[in-house]
């Protein structure tokens, strides 16, 4: 397989439809203030981190670099890499294990913008949902991470002596944003049966488990509460909140939260 192969870009409806699940709103979390004394902070994690997102398949033989690339790029805490695998290299003799389709129509719905680097191919790492770059190209990505806006609002989370996680959204902009919690597994390691990559074990960090959308940030300080039962995704041991624009837009904030 070439390094990058493009496919068909995702129909029109099929994109209005994203659009809208972005702000759709979750029963997950209140916006209403919430009053209650906090029992612990997570002051160790990175203010604010750019974000970047690997779109990759157990059934690309061009994936395994960049899957290592962004185990080695996790370790730095100013980044929350994100692995999302996507679902079209299945037809090649090997349905991917961890792949989820709302991965491939988000990588859809950012090739539609046509930013620097965009199309549907694996692999691919897109920063802070703006430009992308070929996923095992280390220098391309780091280009896009020092030009990457840092500037977005604060994301500050701590636990309620209830369990609950509060989080509070700092700053003040122009802009709507949605807000999502993802469910993600820091590790999987999968051996490949079939396709190009058959008899191959495969390892990556950051997988996206579940994701759920919490509902909107309107461009002033909110705070809202997100009981514990949504921290028990079977399979994932870390929790990130994501601000980003409707319509896979930008993404201006991020936190990793300390569960």
């Amino acid at each position: 397989m070439k390094t990058i192969v493009l496919c068909a870009l995702i129909g029109g409806a099929a994109f209005a439809g994203f659009v809208g699940a972005q702000l759709a709103p979750s029963s997950a979390a209140s916006a209403v203030p919430v009053t209650t004394t906090a029992s612990r902070s997570d002051a160790t994690a990175s203010s604010n981190p750019v974000v970047i997102e690997l779109f990759t398949s157990q059934g690309c033989s061009s994936c395994p670099p960049a899957d290592l690339l962004a185990r080695r790029l996790a370790k730095d805490d100013s980044l929350l890499v994100i692995t999302r695998p996507v679902t079209y290299w299945d037809r090649l003799g090997w349905k991917d294990t961890l792949a989820r389709e709302d991965n491939t129509r988000l990588q859809r719905a950012y090739a539609a913008k046509r930013r620097e680097g965009s199309g549907v191919y694996t692999p691919q790492m897109v920063v802070n949902g703006g430009g992308g770059a070929v996923g095992s190209r280390e220098n391309d990505i780091r280009s896009l991470v020092r030009r990457a806006d840092r500037s977005g609002p604060t994301i500050t989370a701590v636990t309620g002596a209830g369990g609950q996680m509060i989080i509070r959204i700092s700053g003040k902009s122009d802009y709507l944003a949605g807000i999502s919690l993802i469910a993600l597994s820091s590790s999987e390691t999968v051996r490949v049966g079939r396709g190009e990559n058959g008899g191959r074990t495969t390892h990556y960090v950051n997988v996206v488990k579940a994701e759920r959308n919490l509902g909107s940030w309107r461009g002033r300080p909110m705070e809202f509460a997100i009981s514990p039962e949504n921290f028990r995704v079977r399979g994932a041991d870390k929790y990130a909140i994501i601000l980003q624009r409707p319509g896979a837009g930008a993404i201006v904030g991020a936190r990793l939260l300390d569960i």
